[in-house]
């Protein structure tokens, strides 16, 4: 096969591969992505679109047609302790255009950017190609290695390849795990006459489940203690089906027809202390898993994509190395922050919830958060714009100029 160059290799076809693809070939880069899978069909990926990457569409023009994609609106999150309702989020104060969370599927949220990068010459986007090897030069990197065999030079390599990189672990790249100390079961419910269209979690002595609404189905998240999926699939079943029926508020859910309709999320929480090396820079999930907790992976991989482009596009352009350093510096307190959100709220909220054979007491900020509008407004504020918003400061080249 034909061995290929580039100015810019990306390896991942999730939000932030093609969201850095996407705004460095706007930019006059030449950019390659290479995408493992044939399509971006994937079930259970994160399909929540905040309010801080609705902003980012707003900056580049698309707005008004992203949200032309089937999605639905959540504007207030809720959460139910036993059979009582506690508001917990209010997006609807936000200082954003949209003030609210839109769930697209991912696949759609992934071609809808592909088709915009296509538009310009300098982007190119390689399906079932997948990424599995580094090419050096003494200390640097200098292009990929490729499943089926090609070599693929350029002269900045972008690890986008997920929590499980390939890649980082060809570069000798270690993570520090922060833990975590649940794990996520994934699964579908067909919605219910009358049932209310809202966003919640519910607490009981059952446990803890999350669901969106998604029209005409529910997708649920039911949160379990790490690694005992194959305790509750000892358990059977029915027995699994009656747990979800009265965390629910239903009398069955048969359309959990068998194990194959429940997928494992495996949760972790962890970052590299490095993110770079001379030609190889990591970002999104290869640089930091998130935990499920407030949906905020997918929109933190995308803010990674933007600060990489503002800062690398000059330098790419002008065929210097750039500082890859940069990246790392303006990424990594809203990477610590977020991440220690998640993990006070696992280890003092979840973790006990997990531990205990009844419904918890409401905390007393929630308690205060129902008569106190602003409390309700500091955690849509985290979740919906997060701790360092990125704007897009890269310049459009006109598509079909090459720049």
């Amino acid at each position: 096969m034909e061995n290929l160059s580039t100015t810019c290799l990306i390896a991942g076809g999730g939000p932030a591969g093609m969201m850095c693809g996407f705004l460095l070939a706007r930019a006059g880069v030449d950019v390659t992505v290479l995408e493992k899978h044939k399509d971006f069909l994937r079930d259970f990926r994160g399909d929540t679109v905040h309010p801080s990457t609705l902003e980012l569409m707003k900056e580049l023009g698309f707005l008004e047609e992203f949200l032309k994609l089937p999605h639905q609106e959540v504007h207030k999150l809720s959460i139910r302790l036993g059979d009582k309702d506690f508001k917990a989020a209010d997006f609807t104060g936000l200082p954003t255009s949209c003030k609210f969370v839109a769930l697209i599927p991912q696949w759609d949220f992934l071609d809808f950017l592909a088709q915009k990068a296509k538009a310009y010459p300098n982007f190119h986007l390689m399906m079932e190609t997948e990424a599995t090897g580094l090419l050096r030069d003494r200390k640097r990197i200098t292009g990929v290695t490729t499943k089926d065999g090609r070599e693929i030079r350029a002269k900045l390599v972008i690890a986008a390849d997920g929590r499980g990189s390939v890649l980082r672990d060809a570069a000798g790249f270690k993570v520090d795990n922060l833990g975590a100390p649940m794990d996520v079961l994934w699964f579908k419910l067909d919605t219910l006459a009358r049932e209310e269209e809202a966003t919640f979690g519910r607490v009981t002595a059952d446990g803890l489940i999350v669901r969106f609404f998604r029209g005409d189905y529910w997708q649920c998240a039911l949160v379990i203690r790490k690694g005992r999926f194959d305790d509750i699939k000892a358990k059977g079943l029915d027995d699994f089906r009656a747990r979800v029926a009265r965390l629910t508020d239903r009398k069955k859910a048969d359309e959990i027809r068998s194990w194959d309709d429940v997928k494992l999320l495996t949760v972790a929480v962890d970052r590299l202390p490095c993110w770079h090396k001379k030609g190889l820079l990591f970002i999104g999930d290869a640089a930091h898993a998130m935990s499920p907790i407030g949906g905020v992976g997918v929109n933190l991989a995308v803010q990674d994509a933007v600060a990489a482009a503002n800062l690398l596009y000059r330098s790419l352009r002008a065929g210097r190395a750039p500082d890859l350093a940069a990246v790392q510096r303006r990424r990594w307190f809203p990477t610590w922050a977020t991440q220690k959100m998640q993990t006070t709220i696992q280890n003092g909220i979840i973790d006990p919830v997990l531990s205990a054979d009844h419904t918890p007491k409401p905390p007393f900020l929630l308690r205060l958060a129902q008569h106190w509008r602003l409390l309700r407004r500091i955690p849509a504020r985290i979740v919906g714009v997060g701790f360092r918003p990125e704007h897009v400061k890269t310049p459009a080249i006109a598509p079909g100029d090459k720049g």
